[in-house]
């Protein structure tokens, strides 16, 4: 692909040589009613074309360029916003399953089930001795 780039670009400018070289009558150009001052010859006006299609081609690929970012952006903001989700679900499956085995181990503290402690009394710290 780059290569048939470069020869298209290579192709334009040999045209645009030839095109140059072999109009060098009068001419004149004029834009939005006025004459354009410094343009007398037609290989001028030709070299002017080309300039407003140059502006114009710079302007499609910056905004070609506005919209991939935006379209970017947003595929990676859905992206974010799939992946806040899941995670948000996996916790709440979390919370429930944690959830039920609190209230299993509540439930067998309660009847004296096994590997239960009953009136555990928490640590307290002690004091290290005076010196």
């Amino acid at each position: 692909m780059i290569f048939l780039g470069l020869v298209l670009i290579v192709a334009a400018l040999v045209v645009g040589a030839a095109i140059v070289l072999g109009n060098d009558g009068a001419a004149s150009l004029s834009a939005f009613g006025h004459t354009v001052p410094g343009v007398e010859n037609e290989w001028q006006v030709f070299l002017a074309g080309a300039l407003v299609s140059l502006v114009f081609v710079l302007g499609i690929a910056v905004a070609a360029g506005g919209a991939r970012r935006s379209i970017d952006l947003r595929r990676e903001l859905r992206d974010l916003r799939d992946e806040h989700e899941e995670s948000v679900t996996t916790l709440e499956m979390e919370k429930r399953q944690l959830q039920r085995e609190l209230a299993r181990a509540r439930q067998n503290a309660g009847q004296g089930g096994p590997g239960t402690v009953p009136n555990a009394v928490p640590a307290q710290r002690v004091a290290p001795p005076a010196s």
